[in-house]
């Protein structure tokens, strides 16, 4: 299944794909480009990106008043990242049925419009997103044991800040496992971050 990144927003959706999670996928996070890098480092070049409807944090960035203009610039931005990324720009996800995108993509919103509804912040270890839960905030984490450790730091927390903004703040923390990378790579990258200080729900 091909990779895509995508935000961590826990209505996103991806049917036909692996999930890798990255707060706006990636817009103004100032350490993307070394995320990004890892990442082909780790699962190969060929990797998606795709935009997503109504981002809080893409909003936000871009001091936004509505989701509409939200919308239309998460797609400009995205499709500009992918390509000072060399990443794969496959459309946006949409409040609406599962949609095929390009590169081999098809997923869809899920939350109610609106409303956030996420209790978790889930971390994935070793090669993405391999069950979803609605319930749950999304960030990869498979590069963290790949970069300088204050780059991989600083990343986590600006994106764990982010969620708790949306989730009132008193939000669990998990780790998912079980991708291609396997257990030696998620161990590593599950030391990384209770270095940080996470600590995790069974």
């Amino acid at each position: 299944m091909k990779y895509v990144i995508t935000c961590g927003d826990e209505g996103v959706q991806i049917n036909e794909g692996t999930r890798l999670a990255v707060v706006g996928a990636g817009l103004h996070l100032e350490e993307f480009s070394e995320i990004v890098k890892a990442l082909k480092n780790l699962l190969g070049s060929e990797i998606a990106i795709a935009a997503s409807e109504e981002n809080s944090w893409t909003k936000q960035q871009l001091d936004l008043s509505t989701w509409e203009q939200a919308d239309a610039s998460m797609q400009q931005h995205i499709a500009a990242l992918a390509d000072k990324e060399g990443l794969q720009y496959s459309g946006i996800l949409p409040f609406a049925d599962p949609q095929e995108l390009e590169h081999e993509i098809k997923g869809h919103m899920v939350r109610p419009r609106g409303i956030h509804i996420g209790t978790t912040i889930t971390f994935t270890l070793d090669g993405g997103e391999q069950t979803y839960h609605l319930g749950q905030y999304l960030i990869s984490a498979e590069w963290v044991s790949s970069v300088d450790p204050e780059i991989a730091k600083k990343a986590i927390e600006t994106q764990v800040a982010h969620y708790k903004s949306l989730g009132g703040g008193d939000l669990t923390f998990s780790v998912q496992t079980g991708g291609e990378l396997g257990e030696e790579v998620a161990a590593k990258n599950k030391a990384v971050l209770e270095s940080f200080g996470y600590t995790f729900s069974e």
